[in-house]
């Protein structure tokens, strides 16, 4: 066991959700060999042999604090529409589910080899909390930074947040198969295989983009914000992992709501108390199964497929829609006051849901097939 004795920090109020079982798993990466220093945000809720919601600092690299979605990551993109009539646009989304055809136009965005070579689910958004969606820019609280990104009152993003699909599950796996959850017996190549997973994530973020610009009759654009919240990085020699949290040394954050409340876009500025790191969403509060069984009650399939702020859902998937709904997670203005009241970021603007996509509605994937077969 590490011979100096290693601290835990929960930046959140007394009044904020935060389960005992979380808190929990932070003690229990803390007594981790050569553990430093976990700094727990206000999203902060328990994962699988890990908490999510942590920047852990260790004299020793753990694959496992960083998990299988190597890369994982929310990236945001201008978009300029005409009109962004959410019911018109809800039906032109791709089908996020299948890799581009070798034709999709969204392919010239992919400018250098693909990392790691891996080109199974290049594209595609996968499961889980994972969405891209069509937001607009609501409240600007500081103008100035704003206009440096480009952005002002009612500009229209693209929000997608995906990760590195089978490829980090790939080089998790390739490490628990042998170690578990020990340490990396070679850190200089599990941080290779890692790098080109955090490369590939952008690259997906980038290229899932694309195709739903060209869907919606938009041009592609660079992002203005792709920060990733899974990853390690090293820094003044030691390991910094983080497991949905996102880099906050200076940097700006999208740190999402859910798909009926704004998210917000913040400039963190997070110091070494917090392990330079700021939250990343509003954290689920229920797991995925409480959320089903609860949702099943309260809500109908149709009444989840549109939301309070007057945005629509497409997921043909039903059980996800009850698993991701907006009440199974936390506050999002909570977790935003939480990180001002602990001076580690300030927000910017927030943006309001128009669509959100999940999965491709049902039917739609035939749908859009059979079009195709006509066509040729």
């Amino acid at each position: 066991m590490s011979t100096k004795q290693s601290t835990v920090s929960v930046f959140a109020s007394p009044t904020s959700w935060i389960e005992s079982d979380a808190v929990a798993q932070c003690h229990q990466v803390a007594a981790l060999d050569g553990m430093l220093h976990v700094a727990a945000m206000p999203d902060l809720h328990p994962g699988k042999g890990a908490p999510i919601g942590a920047a852990m600092a260790s004299h020793v690299l753990y694959p496992f604090l960083v998990g299988s979605d190597i890369g994982c990551g929310i990236a945001v993109f201008p978009i300029k529409l005409k009109r962004a009539v959410p019911a018109r646009l809800a039906g032109r989304f791709p089908d996020l589910d299948n890799a581009p055809e070798s034709d999709d136009p969204a392919w010239s965005v992919v400018d250098s080899d693909i990392p790691g070579g891996h080109v199974e689910g290049l594209g595609t958004l996968g499961r889980g909390n994972h969405f891209v969606e069509l937001a607009r820019i609501d409240t600007v609280f500081e103008p100035g930074h704003a206009e440096r990104l480009g952005l002002i009152e009612g500009d229209l993003v693209l929000i997608v947040h995906s990760g590195s699909r089978g490829l980090g599950e790939r080089i998790l796996r390739a490490h628990t198969e042998v170690h578990g959850a020990g340490p990396a017996a070679d850190p200089g190549t599990y941080l290779a295989m890692h790098d080109d997973a955090v490369r590939w994530g952008s690259l997906n973020r980038r290229l899932m983009a694309a195709r739903v610009a060209h869907a919606l009759g938009a041009e592609p654009t660079e992002p203005i914000v792709d920060e990733c919240h899974n990853l390690v990085e090293i820094r003044d020699g030691i390991y910094l992992h983080r497991k949905g949290v996102a880099p906050g040394d200076g940097r700006d954050v999208l740190i999402a709501g859910t798909r009926g409340t704004h998210s917000y876009l913040v400039a963190a500025h997070a110091g070494p108390d917090a392990n330079y790191s700021v939250a990343h969403g509003a954290g689920r509060k229920m797991s995925r199964a409480d959320a089903l069984r609860r949702g099943k009650v309260k809500h109908t399939v149709e009444q989840l497929r549109s939301t309070s702020v007057g945005s629509l859902v497409v997921c043909g998937d039903r059980q996800l829609l009850f698993e991701e709904a907006p009440t199974a997670y936390k506050r999002i203005e909570q977790v935003i006051g939480d990180l001002v009241d602990h001076n580690l970021a300030t927000p910017v603007a927030t943006t309001l849901p128009l669509v959100t996509y999940k999965t491709p509605n049902v039917g739609y994937a035939e749908a859009k097939r059979g079009r195709r077969s006509r066509r040729t």
